[in-house]
């Protein structure tokens, strides 16, 4: 290739050399414009979120409404706050003084506790009902 003389465009097509296609002439076309993004329908997306929001709460309500008995585990040792008739059982440190009751058994979902009847070691049986959390413990004194 030799250097254009000076003064004249060094971009001009050279004799012997294809056609250089101009931008936009034909045979190409234009490209169309990319078409806009779907948005998504706001009040679409106020109701999913209000969904999610609405099972969040439940799920905490749910957890949070747990008790110390429907919390407590084979093992572990409680305390009763309440009274005889109404107790109120708390978990507590197994080496401390205020434990009284040691968990030999749990069954979860009945409010059956004629089930620690055949339970080594159970002396005494609790249990709780309502909102979805029964559960029963069979329990041995401590002290």
């Amino acid at each position: 290739m030799s250097t254009p003389p000076q003064g004249q465009n060094p971009f001009a097509q050279q004799p012997g050399q294809p056609p250089i296609p101009q931008q936009g002439a034909a045979p190409y076309a234009p490209v169309p414009p990319t078409p806009p993004a779907r948005r998504v329908n706001k009040k679409v997306l106020r109701i999913v979120a209000f969904i999610v929001v609405a099972i969040l709460i439940a799920v905490g309500k749910w957890y949070l409404g747990k008790t110390d008995a429907e919390s407590a585990s084979v093992g572990s040792c409680m305390k009763n706050e309440g009274t005889q008739f109404k107790p109120d059982l708390k978990t507590v440190d197994c080496s401390g003084s205020d434990a009284e009751y040691k968990v030999v058994e749990k069954f979860d979902n009945t409010s059956d506790d004629s089930k620690c009847k055949g339970v080594a070691g159970a002396e005494i049986s609790y249990y709780q009902t309502g909102d979805g959390h029964d559960v029963v413990l069979c329990l041995k004194q401590v002290k």
